[in-house]
């Protein structure tokens, strides 16, 4: 039976930080575990996270990825030096693996050979915690590639690794690897436990649409027939030499839904990022895309944002009723969601808000919650990707297991 552990730090030194989140957790004297899942900001030093992870759990798997800061159950914080710790035991029911040189072109192919490792391992997983690059990635193709091996029923949470929002490099740590196009996932096999995942992002489109005039598999080559990067940011009110960091915050896209996607996510349009340009003016999306496709540009909607995400939080707490206990939250928010969008007391509220729901005797369950590029969630019974949400996966085991 799987048992879940958590700390968070803002620490300069990054091997004291893990040690400092690892004690926390565990207790001083007894560090050791099987699996070491961590988000640390983008001024850690990786490698040295890592390694000091191994030292102090050596029976450990350690997986890890860069970040915009993290969420913790002891809070929220988007400084250089966050780092968010998650420790399971249960050495049994675990699959840990990963594969190297994943891009938009090849990300079907790459998470096949991904989700047979899993398989491999394990044959009993019932749960994906998927950790993907956050540039030039294919994440519909990730989500393809291992429901074909694994089955559309077993359920994908996760995100994408990021920068401090540049959009220039992000790193995925496994063991004492580091580096800038791995994806890997972590496989749960405990027949007691289910994940409830779920959600949502607030924001509302606006204007007439662009679109897709000409694409290859993630990347857009041609807005309204324009060269795309050029036609995006003349709608944002941006130069065409801005950044992506510059595009962020304030150029989400949207993607219209079906009518009965929509009721149920609350919003008409799902959100997409995008995350690096070609000097060509090309943009690579987080998706595969098809010419035709419309883009709505849009705008926050700060009351949606949090009405929505009550909305998510009751029908979550709903969902579980007498029946199921959380145990462990694993969280991925949008980086532009942090301290870009919301100023530090309403940013503090809304992680409150998804908190304090899900605890129990006012206490957080263990926690690690990371802001990155993107979000893996269920919609409509189907594993999805999606941009700019705050996206909760809710570990439960039934109550007498």
């Amino acid at each position: 039976m799987l048992s879940f552990r958590s700390a968070s730090t803002r620490m300069v030194n990054s091997s004291r930080a893990m040690t400092e989140c690892l004690e926390a957790a565990l207790g001083a004297g007894d560090t050791d575990c099987d699996l070491v899942l961590f988000a640390a900001s983008i001024g850690h030093d990786y490698a040295e996270l890592a390694r000091t992870a191994r030292e102090l759990a050596p029976s450990a798997r350690v997986v890890g990825a860069s970040c915009c800061g993290i969420v913790g159950s002891e809070g929220v914080s988007e400084s250089m030096k966050d780092l968010a710790v998650m420790t399971v035991r249960g050495r049994d029911e675990l699959a840990v693996a990963h594969i190297d040189g994943v891009h938009g072109h090849n990300a079907r192919d790459k998470a096949i050979e991904l989700a047979e490792l899993l398989r491999a391992a394990n044959p009993g997983i019932t749960m994906v915690n998927l950790l993907g690059p956050g540039i030039d990635t294919d994440n519909y193709a990730l989500i393809a590639g291992i429901e074909s091996v694994l089955g559309s029923e077993v359920t994908i949470f996760g995100a994408t690794s990021s920068d401090n929002m540049r959009g220039l490099v992000n790193y995925q740590v496994v063991d004492e690897r580091v580096a800038e196009h791995t994806a890997w996932a972590v496989g749960f096999a405990d027949p007691t436990l289910r994940v409830d995942t779920q959600a949502t992002h607030g924001f509302v489109a606006v204007g007439e649409p662009l679109e897709v005039t000409r694409a290859e598999e993630n990347r857009i080559l041609e807005l309204n027939g324009k060269p795309a990067w050029q036609e995006y940011t003349s709608r944002l009110g941006l130069p065409a030499d801005a950044t992506c960091g510059d595009s962020i915050p304030v150029g989400a896209l949207a993607e219209q839904l079906p009518d009965e996607l929509a009721a149920e996510f609350g919003n008409d349009h799902i959100l997409r990022v995008v995350t690096s340009r070609d000097t060509d003016g090309a943009m690579h999306y987080a998706t595969g895309i098809e010419p035709g496709t419309k883009l709505w540009l849009t705008v926050r909607d700060e009351d949606r944002i949090f009405g929505d995400l009550d909305r998510m939080m009751t029908q979550m707490v709903e969902r579980a009723g007498d029946r199921w206990e959380t145990v462990a939250v694993f969280h991925a928010d949008c980086l532009a969601r942090g301290r870009f969008l919301l100023n530090r007391v309403m940013k503090e509220e809304l992680v409150g808000r998804m908190q304090f729901p899900l605890s129990k005797g006012g206490a957080v369950p263990p926690w690690l919650g990371m802001y990155g590029f993107g979000e893996f969630a269920r919609l409509g019974g189907r594993n999805t990707y999606q941009n700019y949400t705050t996206a909760i996966y809710a570990i439960q085991r039934a109550r007498g297991d």
